[in-house]
């Protein structure tokens, strides 16, 4: 048995599953998104209630992410279970991370209102100016560097090596994302400035 055998079962489906699962929902949540932005689809379900449209969408993104993490959890218990921190730190550190992580995540979602975390620009629902406190003034994307944390800490706590590396994965996957979501809301932005210099 290998190194890498002895602390990742690559042959585990519910690995696959979960990989997956991580891909699926930024890469689908941008496509709905951006098809959004260019025919309303949503809206138009929704009697032409842009809010209502986000709303649903909102509830979406919620419970695919609250079937990621469990997809995550199943994966982690098919891995080997190696020690990774001596005691107390075996215990404290994930709860340190995670608890880091979950304010991150929350702090971000109470500073953006529903509408700013779950793109409601692309619905047409702008804010007024950029976010610029906490946690924006600390990381720049801190809802998927919190999320990271997260995964990292659920992780240690589990002593699933294997974890380490799906989190690797996740934030790989974000700053993927990223480079798509920043520009395209960029351009969202950009262009109803170019809209009130012209009125």
């Amino acid at each position: 048995m290998d190194a890498f055998s002895i602390i990742v079962n690559a042959s585990a489906t519910s690995l696959h599953i979960s990989l997956l699962a991580i891909a699926f929902n930024p890469i689908a949540w941008n496509i709905v998104a951006r098809n959004e932005y260019k025919n309303k689809t949503i809206t138009h379900i929704f009697g032409g209630n842009a809010r209502y449209g986000c709303y649903f969408l909102a509830i979406m993104i919620f419970s695919f992410g609250m079937l990621r993490d469990n997809l995550y959890q199943r994966a982690l218990s098919d891995q080997p279970r190696v020690p990774m921190l001596s005691a107390p730190y075996d215990i404290l550190i994930p709860v340190v991370l995670f608890a880091i992580g979950q304010l991150f995540v929350v702090t971000s979602t109470w500073a953006l209102g529903i509408t700013g975390t779950f793109l409601g620009d692309y619905f047409g629902i702008l804010m007024d100016h950029r976010v610029q406190g906490f946690p924006f003034n600390v990381l720049r994307d801190p809802m998927y560097v919190g999320s990271t944390m997260c995964f990292i800490a659920t992780a240690l706590w589990y002593e699933r090596p294997a974890g380490l590396l799906v989190s690797l994965y996740v934030y790989i996957v974000y700053l993927i994302a990223l480079r798509f979501e920043g520009p395209f809301t960029d351009m969202i932005y950009s262009k109803r400035a170019s809209t009130k210099k012209a009125l």
